[in-house]
């Protein structure tokens, strides 16, 4: 449990590093790029990204979850990795003129290629990080990520300032790539291979084929918004909607991603001491949505000068997309973890159907939603997500005899907490004018309310804070 605490505030220090810089990024590229420069750019990265999860298939979990690891068997998954990523980057170049001809963007076809670069370079990186990620050492891949973020963010920056437009933000990525795989080579653990091989395959390609099929058809349902605005408004449209999910996200990157390198080693662990899950699971829930509620309460409540303090007045048409689509973000937070625990408990084919469902629903609201307009684009999501809630939920009664009484008993105390912290932006919102000062109050209003909620009403979040606050204390008192 020691180790497992220790683990979570590296990763939570790794990603909040990580989100800073993308954050700080963010706000400047988006003053000094156009929205559609940056909608381009947002079309190529959303199809590359689509084969990104193939060229991982599945590898990554592989080495994670599996009971035990041969040196043939690591061999065999750098095999796949290598074989998988570089017949991809070859399908993306010659396919980047197709798709530039496809949304009449010519520079898409650039863009496109650059990315494809990526592919012959990550599997290394992947692997090790994988690895890495295996062991718990949490330090390393704070090292590998945060240099990562930082050479992709002053490439990029340096790039644009040169009047490279779109294809500044391809170059910063591959340079991120690069600089990624050099800083992981003297972090890569002796027990790795170098060279990979296909023999024992097999193995890799049935583990992967289920774990990459629901992976695919989770990104294809991300990026299917961004696919078909592109196609049925424009360029300048999905960098608008890009925006607006791009502050929703950042819960996922600030606790999410944190949360799930941890979760998912721990999650396997546990099952494969024949352990319960479900209480673990559940604390899990309780602890996300006291952290994941708040936050979208906020957001929603103070959407545009959120936008104006981060991107400026040029992308207010994002904040009524926020407003709309926060409250499903909220509540699929209830259910964000389910994918590890089903993962960790060999549930990969059920992943995978749960995916393509989800997945085929949110593109049948989608693509009528786009000939109307974006604020029915938004809607569509809020619709896709609540279909998926109902359906995880469906799973996890079934696959883990997780009922809804239990998860309302875990997350009944967020929703106190919750309450009590939308007082701060509330109030802001009505005595204030000023955007800037709204957030400012909201924001250090709303800390010590959220800290008062945690110990009055009692949550499990409380004893983990006394644990940090008791640390505090003794190495103050040393």
């Amino acid at each position: 449990m020691v180790s497992a605490r220790r683990s979570l505030l590296v990763s939570f220090g790794e990603r909040y590093t990580l989100l800073l810089i993308g954050v700080a990024g963010t706000m400047v590229i988006a003053r000094m790029l156009p929205p559609a420069e940056i909608g381009i750019f947002s079309v190529g990265a959303v199809l590359v990204g689509l084969a990104q999860v193939l060229r991982d298939f599945g590898v990554g979990q592989y080495v994670v979850a599996l009971k035990s690891l041969t040196p043939e068997q690591l061999r065999a998954a750098l095999g796949v990795a290598v074989a998988s990523a570089w017949t991809l980057a070859v399908l993306v170049a010659l396919l980047s003129g197709v798709m530039a001809d496809f949304y009449d963007q010519p520079r898409l076809r650039d863009v496109m290629r650059l990315l494809a670069i990526n592919f012959l370079l990550v599997p290394f990186t992947a692997l090790t990080l994988s690895y890495l990620r295996r062991q718990l050492r949490v330090s390393a891949i704070y090292t590998i990520n945060t240099t990562h973020s930082i050479v992709q963010l002053v490439s990029t920056i340096w790039l644009a300032a040169q009047g490279y437009g779109c294809l500044s933000l391809a170059w910063g990525t591959v340079a991120a790539a690069v600089a990624a795989l050099l800083v992981s080579l003297p972090l890569r653990p002796a027990e790795l291979p170098w060279l990979p091989r296909l023999r024992g395959a097999r193995a890799v390609l049935s583990f992967g084929f289920y774990a990459t099929g629901g992976n695919i058809v989770d990104e294809a349902g991300v990026a299917a918004p961004d696919l078909i605005i592109g196609k049925l408004l424009d360029a300048e449209a999905v960098a608008t909607f890009g925006k607006a999910q791009a502050l929703l996200n950042l819960f996922s990157q600030a606790v999410t991603s944190a949360v799930s390198p941890v979760i998912l080693p721990m999650f396997a662990g546990q099952a494969r001491d024949g352990r319960d899950l479900r209480a673990s699971y559940l604390l899990t829930v309780s602890c996300m949505t006291a952290v994941a509620w708040p936050f979208f309460a906020l957001l929603g409540t103070l959407a545009l000068p959120v936008v104006n303090f981060v991107y400026g007045e040029q992308w207010d048409a994002a904040a009524p997309l926020i407003r709309i689509m926060c409250c499903s973000s909220a509540l699929y937070s209830m259910f964000i973890m389910a994918r590890y625990l089903f993962i960790a408990t060999g549930q990969v084919r059920e992943q995978a159907r749960l995916d393509t469902f989800t997945v085929m629903f949110r593109v049948l609201l989608l693509l009528p939603a786009a000939l109307v307009g974006l604020q029915w684009v938004a809607m569509a999501v809020v619709g896709g997500a609540l279909f998926r809630c109902w359906l995880t939920w469906r799973y996890l009664s079934r696959l883990a005899a997780i009922d809804a009484r239990g998860l309302l008993r875990a997350v009944s105390r967020s929703a106190a907490l919750t309450a009590l912290t939308a007082l701060a932006p509330a109030g802001a919102l009505v005595m204030m004018q000023s955007g800037l000062a709204q957030l400012v109050v909201a924001s250090v209003c709303a800390i010590p309310l959220w800290f008062a909620g945690v110990m009055v009403f009692q949550h499990p979040l409380a004893e983990e804070l006394e644990l940090v606050w008791r640390k505090v204390r003794r190495r103050d008192a040393v």
